[in-house]
């Protein structure tokens, strides 16, 4: 098969499609032709280094997360999917024509979802669902912020939490505001702008996407017993807080969960945006666009 391959840590140039053998599946393991795959934060992380206390690459090394494709063959202990479903799920080595995936950590993807759009969905939904359900255990009734709202994991963050019953704050930049409104938050208000950020009074939890400097002024909007909530790992401040619960969330395959927010993609009521589609040996190039910023979700086409 043909793979996108990292020998070295480095920048985006360091990701090369080469040769490389076509994997099998194991017994309780699912072989998938891979119809697409996305890029994520972790990726690039991981390819320069930058992740590698978390997230160690062992070279050579196929990077990412999301995948949707066809499943091919499936392990003796297989039940649940057979040749020919179209399945999408968390995974690892997805920058490829073919993957392996545990298939307790797949679902088959629900009728009405376009089978490349799929791949787009696995790690920002479960990130985001997990960041409120695990991370801020918000419950009916209860406020909670949710920063970088119009990202992708913010964006499930925002519904994950609706879902709940929870009075929502979707916090984003000024040039965010008018996308920001069409989540369906309670309230919208703009990170950089200090006379609105003032205006928010003590919310019970934040979900948070963003980290950083933003992250450290936050964590004093938090009421005393509230929960911090972040996937970027608890703020520098964080011990300056003591009634504060800082909680860091990173996401777990969880194809129930994640079918039902795909399902909500279905229906509208939850959107991801896609800013494009690349071969797979445009990797490189896809994950230098995608960590600039600013755009949506890049999908790999294998």
């Amino acid at each position: 098969m043909k793979a996108v391959v990292l020998r070295e840590y480095g920048g985006p140039e360091k990701l090369k499609l080469e040769d490389w053998d076509d994997p099998v599946a194991g017994d309780d393991e699912v072989l998938v032709h891979v119809a697409a795959a996305s890029i994520n934060p972790v990726d690039w992380k991981m390819r320069s280094g930058e992740a590698k206390a978390r997230f160690p690459v062992q070279f050579p090394a196929i990077l990412g997360r999301d995948l949707s494709g066809i499943v091919r063959s499936v392990g003796k202990n297989v039940t649940a999917f057979a040749p020919g479903d179209r399945v999408f799920g968390l995974a690892w080595h997805t920058y490829a024509e073919l993957c392996v995936v545990k298939a307790s950590d797949l679902a088959k993807v629900p009728d009405g979802l376009d089978l490349v759009n799929a791949a787009a969905l696995p790690l920002v939904l479960l990130t985001g669902e997990q960041l409120i359900r695990v991370g801020t255990g918000i419950a009916d009734g209860q406020t909670v912020l949710v920063t970088g709202a119009v990202g992708g994991v913010g964006r499930a963050a925002v519904r994950t939490a609706l879902d709940a019953g929870a009075k929502v704050i979707a916090a984003v930049r000024k040039k965010q505001l008018d996308e920001a409104k069409q989540l369906h938050a309670d309230q919208v208000v703009a990170l950089d702008d200090d006379d609105a950020m003032a205006k928010v009074g003590f919310v019970d939890a934040i979900a948070d996407t963003v980290g950083g400097a933003t992250a450290q002024r936050l964590l004093s909007k938090v009421k005393p017993g509230g929960v911090f909530a972040s996937v970027l790992g608890p703020p520098a401040s964080a011990e300056l807080h003591p009634t504060v619960k800082v909680v860091p969330v990173m996401a777990k395959p969880d194809p129930v969960r994640m079918l039902k927010l795909a399902e909500d993609v279905v229906k509208g009521t939850l959107t991801i945006p896609i800013d494009r589609m690349i071969p797979l040996e445009d990797a490189g190039a896809g994950q230098a666009a995608a960590e600039a910023g600013g755009i949506g979700k890049v999908l790999l086409l294998a």
